[in-house]
């Protein structure tokens, strides 16, 4: 089971072409022109490459691909503000510059722009646009509307935007109808300025300035882009269906090939997950991934499932995991002490919770970077990692120069109430001051009481977080669970007004400044990812490290080091992760056969076999 929650690539250089001046302009030097930038070493695909390894180019065209969300309402088709809460996949209208791949780590490539031109010391990028870009009203793609996209991101879009923006670009400008030109601050690290710019996502100027609203208003007439999709109908709260654009400009460029392949994009909306369920067999919608281990292990015996209509298909994948926790609101007096949070953490039971509920079907989390070995921390530091960490020595814990990484131990699998970590739970509350009451319940020396209130909107959610609060209750913590509605419940993480909430922490494989928006104090007050409240000058200065690292080794090992920082602060009780998709659908979607390691790719990589669709339709199954 899993809770719901876009980035963008890193940098680097290869399969490069020098020109001189006068190609681009009379003072620019010599400059690197490519199709493409790698972090490290070099592009999986050459500047006249015709397809993406993982895709099916000749993949049909058409049909519909319909899903189900029951994860809250919407009433926003604008995912760039804060106003709002803004449908599943609203950003699907807009592309960007670069476009990143699911086969390689840190590479990138040129989407709206035909071309991207940069010096050597990176200190600025001119972006070519296609000559064949256009919005999905006809209109071109020029250089100012990449201008205004910039700006209007930079002055009035969401809070960590505009500071991810504000400390890696100093300023844009268009050189001409097709070109603009980004310069870096300075001090701004040379891995991921390029992507930082050709990230963005490219509105039309003019669609915004015919609306008459600001960009911070919620809005359901979406802001005109170029992508693949636009919007064919919306019901706020119930369904928002996108269509593919007969006349999208990008059809036939290789990066697109065999991609983007369905006519609509339909997503239900339900009140709950029992009643989204229900739904598939139905036939209300025709595919799902599957987040709960109950329902995977136990619902899939209807039917349509034994009679080969709905195809169940459980796919590995290469991805870190999503990092789902239960994280505590370190703005709150009580997590103050890491006693405390460590305390309540251990009385979370997983194993228990796998075998009971999950059915085995989950694994631990312990590292922010689970599953990539060479960025999980291990064992205690030595080497460079050590020699990272010296200097902040007075800052960490002293654990963590002497134990290996922080995690919760295992638990007892027979009973929820292990009484062995209640012991060692009782023991770290008692030396952060909090002793029984005459009512049992655990005070401080104020007479305060110790309260938690875990906020949780998934009515799913319950069978986890009950057991849990008795747990903490017969240690003598306050603690309850508190359900409610979808918009409450973003309206309270918008607002921090919680003590402990399920959320996620959804690491890169080549981690850069996005960390600055989870860990980093700076953005720890305003930005809507760092619900933890994150602020320690420790963290900041490794986060820094990772961002500044300029090789995969000083990359690895700075990962390293912050992972080992983040677990020994134990602002979060780690849940747990699936190292597999689950999919079912009715049996007219295909997918490539070999699917990439970083993505599943349904939206964009599976089709339908429309001889297979008329088939269910002729059975009445559709």
């Amino acid at each position: 089971m899993t809770q719901p929650r876009h980035s963008f690539l890193p940098l680097g250089l290869s399969l490069v072409l020098a020109l001189s001046a006068p190609a681009l302009a009379q003072d620019e030097g010599e400059l690197t022109v490519t199709h493409g930038v790698s972090t490290f070493g070099d592009l999986r695909y050459g500047p006249d490459f015709e397809y993406l390894d993982y895709v099916n180019p000749d993949a049909p065209q058409g049909g519909e691909l319909s899903f189900a969300w029951s994860s809250g309402g919407f009433d926003s088709l604008h995912p760039y503000s804060r106003n709002g809460r803004s449908a599943v996949a609203s950003n699907i209208f807009y592309e960007a510059m670069l476009e990143g791949t699911y086969d390689e780590i840190g590479s990138s490539y040129c989407l709206l722009c035909e071309s991207m031109a940069f010096p050597e010391d990176r200190s600025y990028v001119i972006f070519t646009i296609h000559e064949d870009a256009t919005f999905s009203d006809g209109t071109p793609v020029t250089a100012d509307d990449a201008l205004f996209s910039y700006e209007i991101l930079r002055d009035e879009g969401l809070p960590s935007f505009r500071a991810s923006i504000g400390l890696t670009i100093a300023s844009a400008e268009v050189l001409d109808e097709r070109r603009i030109r980004y310069d870096f601050n300075p001090e701004a690290p040379l891995r991921g300025r390029i992507e930082s710019a050709g990230g963005l996502p490219v509105f039309s100027r003019a669609s915004h300035e015919a609306s008459g609203l600001d960009f911070e208003d919620s809005r359901l007439e979406p802001l005109i882009g170029s992508s693949a999709y636009v919007l064919e109908s919306v019901s706020p709260n119930e369904r928002v269906v996108y269509r593919r654009n007969p006349d999208w400009w990008g059809n036939d460029l290789p990066i697109n090939r065999g991609r983007y392949n369905f006519e609509t994009i339909r997503i239900e909306y339900y009140g709950d997950s029992n009643a989204a369920f229900e739904g598939l067999a139905a036939g209300n919608y025709t595919f799902r991934q599957e987040s709960s281990s109950l329902q995977w292990a136990t619902a899939y015996e209807f039917d349509k499932v034994t009679d080969g209509t709905i195809v169940l298909e459980t796919i590995d994948h290469g991805n870190i995991s999503p990092g789902q926790s239960f994280i505590f609101n370190l703005r709150r007096p009580q997590f103050q002490d890491v006693r405390v949070r460590e305390a309540i953490g251990l009385m979370f039971n997983f194993d228990w919770t796998n075998a009971t509920l999950f059915y085995g079907l989950y694994n631990p989390i312990t590292s922010f970077w689970e599953n990539v070995d060479h960025l999980e921390a291990t064992g205690v530091p030595e080497g460079a990692e050590l020699a990272l960490l010296d200097p902040l020595r007075d800052l960490l814990p002293p654990e963590v120069f002497t134990e290996e990484p922080f995690a919760f131990p295992s638990s007892s699998p027979e009973r929820t109430f292990d009484r062995r970590q209640a012991r060692q739970a009782a023991a770290l509350l008692e030396e952060a001051g909090w002793t029984p009451g005459d009512d049992g319940l655990l005070r401080n020396e104020d007479g305060d009481r110790l309260e938690v209130e875990f906020l949780n909107s998934n009515p799913l959610f319950d069978r986890i977080i009950n057991p849990y609060v008795e747990n903490l209750r017969n240690i003598g913590v306050d603690a309850r669970l508190t359900r409610v509605d979808s918009a409450q419940m973003t309206e309270r993480e918008r607002s921090f007004d919680f003590d402990i909430i399920t959320d996620h922490f959804p690491m890169d494989l080549e981690p850069s400044s996005g960390l600055r928006q989870y860990f980093h104090s700076v953005q720890g007050e305003d930005s809507l990812f760092n619900l933890a409240g994150v602020s320690d000058p420790a963290i900041d200065v490794l986060v820094e490290a990772v961002v500044d690292a300029e090789t995969q080794e000083e990359l690895n090992v700075a990962v390293r080091a912050l992972d080992r920082v983040l677990r020994w602060e134990r602002f979060r009780v780690p849940q747990w992760t699936n190292n597999s998709y689950w999919f079912a659908y009715y049996n007219m979607y295909r997918h490539p056969e070999e699917l990439p390691p970083y993505s599943s790719g349904f939206l964009d990589l599976w089709w339908i076999d429309a001889e297979a669709e008329a088939a269910l339709r002729a059975e009445g199954a559709l």
